[in-house]
């Protein structure tokens, strides 16, 4: 195994590498037989400036085609390569069910993505290419569950717009299974990582708040959030994606935490653990 960092490298299994000025050593490709890129700058820090829109961009875009630069140099490419995406793919679909086969959505995020998934494809014909669209990950230390869990516990809790809007989401569990998963299947193209089990935010919120022994009470209407937050905050908090998993699901997939409760207890009870 080898781990590609942006710094000097302390192991034996470490690489350095720039993505930013597209600088790697090829030759890591001929070691490895398969290669995941997970990388990509939060979205969920806010406002969207426009220096911060190239950050989300460059973070994306530069990285991926760096890794599949190298594969194309490479004399054995890896047979298998995992780069990450996202749900932010579909935007804000209210009524729709969406799966792997749906058009993208429309504006900033939907086009970053669709960019992204297209950069992914300029591998070696050899290379089997998985761009996995991960929903909001619900896990313990990190993910989409850490500022939602601190307002909750501030007493902050907030339903945005109506609350009635669709949230994907999947526990950092299956997130990491899903990968493993598809490192072994033949599937290629877009797969969906998210719960097979759709949540609303209320449902998603509620959760949290009945975890955290919290009240949920506020409301924030949509125009406040537009106006406090502009497009970050319309495609984080008031999109609505019936995002459903059909081809991880019939591709066999087991989810150990199918519904959204089943992720949050999990991940406040590894917290607790944890404390």
């Amino acid at each position: 195994m080898r781990r590609l960092v942006r710094r000097q490298p302390r192991s034996d299994d470490e690489v350095n590498w720039a993505p930013a000025s597209r600088t790697i050593d090829y030759r890591v490709m001929d070691e490895v037989d398969a290669v995941i890129n997970l990388s990509g700058a939060s979205i969920s820090r806010i406002p969207w400036t426009p220096g911060y829109r190239k950050v989300l961009r460059q973070s994306r875009i530069d990285t991926t085609r760096t890794l599949t630069e190298a594969m194309n140099m490479a004399r054995t490419p890896p047979r298998v390569f995992i780069s990450a995406s996202a749900v932010g793919f579909y935007g804000d679909r209210p009524g729709e069910r969406l799966t792997e086969v749906s058009s993208a959505g429309e504006g900033f995020l939907c086009d970053l993505v669709a960019e992204w998934e297209q950069a992914a494809t300029l591998v070696p014909k050899a290379t089997r290419v998985v761009q996995a669209r991960s929903a909001a990950v619900i896990g313990a230390g990190g993910g989409a569950l850490t500022p939602l869990a601190l307002f909750t516990r501030l007493g902050l809790a907030t339903r945005f717009g109506t609350g009635g809007q669709h949230w994907s989401w999947i526990s950092r569990h299956d997130e990491a299974a899903a990968l493993i998963h598809l490192l072994r299947s033949p599937l290629s193209g877009p797969v969906n990582l998210v719960g097979p089990v759709p949540a609303t935010f209320d449902r998603a919120a509620a959760s949290i708040a009945r975890e955290a022994r919290r009240w949920y009470l506020l409301r924030a209407p949509e125009w406040v959030v537009r106006l406090l937050l502009g497009e970050a905050g319309q495609h984080l908090l008031l999109d609505s994606a019936k995002v459903i998993p059909t081809r991880l699901a019939a591709d066999g997939f087991a989810w150990a935490q199918p519904r959204i409760e089943d992720a949050v207890a999990a991940a406040f009870s590894e917290r607790r653990a944890r404390a």
